[in-house]
C-alpha cells in the first residue's frame, strides 16, 4: 500500500507554517524505511526577493531544511506512539553537497532514508532531485524533543 499525504496532512505532523513549510506533498512514505516528497518552487517564494534579484536561486540551506521537514514526518510516522507529538529538532548535517542552482519552475523531489537510530537520535540519508537529476544531498541528525 503507498501512503501519500496532501498539505493538509503535512501541517498535522509538522510545526512549520507559511512561509517556512518547505514541502508540499508526501509522494511515498515507508514507514521506518524511506519518505518521498514533492516541492514545487514558485516564483512567489519569499527568499526570492532577495537571493538573487534578477537571477532567484533557492537557497541551499533551504533545500536542506525541506529535508528536514521531509525526515521528520518519516521519523514521526515509523516510531513509536509514545513519541507521536513530539517536535523533532536538527543535530547535525553532514556530507552536505550542491550540485545544481534550483531556480523557480523547478519541481524538487526529496528522497531521505533512515540509516541508524539510537534511542531518541536518528541518522537519514537525503536526495534532492530536477528532473531525475541530483541537485543536493545530506545526511542529516535529528533527535525527538519533549512532547507537547
Amino acid at each position: 500500500m503507498k501512503i501519500t499525504y496532501d498539505i493538509q496532512k503535512i501541517m498535522k505532523l509538522l510545526p512549520h507554517r507559511y512561509p517556512f513549510i518547505m514541502i508540499d506533498r508526501i509522494i511515498e512514505l515507508v514507514p521506518g524505511e524511506k519518505v518521498v516528497a514533492l516541492k514545487n518552487v514558485t516564483i512567489n517564494e519569499p527568499f526570492f526577493q532577495g537571493h538573487f534579484p534578477g537571477e532567484p536561486i533557492m537557497p541551499g540551506v533551504l533545500i536542506v531544511e525541506a529535508m528536514g521537514q521531509a525526515g521528520a514526518i518519516l521519523a514521526s510516522e515509523s516510531m513509536d506512539r509514545g513519541k507521536k507529538g513530539s517536535l523533532i529538532f536538527f543535530m547535525g548535517m553532514d556530507k552536505v553537497k550542491f550540485r545544481k542552482p534550483v531556480v523557480p519552475g523547478d519541481q524538487l523531489i526529496f528522497e531521505i532514508r533512515f540509516m541508524k537510530q539510537r534511542s531518541q537520535a536518528f541518522k537519514m540519508s537525503g536526495i534532492a532531485s530536477v528532473d531525475d537529476k541530483r541537485v543536493a544531498q545530506a545526511e542529516l541528525l535529528a533527535t525527538f524533543g519533549e512532547k507537547s
